[in-house]
């Protein structure tokens, strides 16, 4: 079985991570939510959806600006939010390589806004019980927001998941390793390539923290 490109990165990595550099536990405990979004919860209505991407990082660890907004959908609501979007005035951009599409609002200052859409067993449960943000959007649940990153396996990707396991207890890790093995268990050796990134970049989880 050929091993997978973020596989072979995180190996790599591993060899060549400094122990120490990173951003001290304080730092991940701040909380913003700086970049404004569109008023998604009036555009579809009653659809369920999440944040994802970099967006959705917002709700765990300091904010990073995104250059597009990405959100999460169950397949069965494609049609309807692409209904609902294209009556708000935003404009089909073209699909999404990992499944769903992308649109463009009448205003090119608005960034672009992709849809993600999937069929996946977890997706009902997680659209049903989202995290909220400071400004009070629905954002993915930490466990799947890491599987959905694990699965995309860019490397911003590897890197977001680098920091969302920074500073987690074990027992959250055993939480995500339970949900990586159930749903794709090929990612299980990238997932504890991270956790041992995260730890030796910023240190384990303070005694009682």
């Amino acid at each position: 079985m050929s091993v997978r490109p973020a596989t072979l990165f995180l190996r790599l990595a591993l060899r060549r991570a400094a122990r120490g550099t990173g951003s001290q536990q304080a730092f991940f405990e701040r909380r913003t939510a700086m970049q404004a979004l569109p008023p998604l919860q009036q555009i579809l209505g009653t659809i369920p959806w999440v944040l994802v991407g970099g967006l959705a990082l917002r709700a765990y660890i300091p904010e990073r600006m995104t250059l597009d907004i990405g959100i999460l959908i169950h397949e069965h609501d494609g049609d309807a939010a692409r209904q609902a979007l294209s009556n708000a005035g935003y404009q089909m951009s073209g699909p999404l390589s990992i499944g769903g599409f992308s649109l463009q609002a009448a205003d090119p200052a608005t960034p672009p806004l992709d849809i993600l859409t999937r069929t996946d067993a977890w997706v009902d449960e997680a659209l049903a019980h989202p995290i909220y943000d400071a400004a009070g959007y629905p954002v993915l649940a930490r466990p799947y927001l890491i599987l959905l990153k694990l699965s995309a396996g860019r490397t911003q990707d590897l890197a977001d998941v680098q920091r969302l396991v920074a500073y987690t207890s074990e027992d959250e890790r055993n939480a995500y390793r339970i949900l990586v093995a159930q749903e794709a268990p090929e990612l299980s050796e990238d997932l504890e390539a991270l956790f041992t990134l995260a730890d030796l970049e910023f240190g384990a989880k303070e005694e009682g923290a």
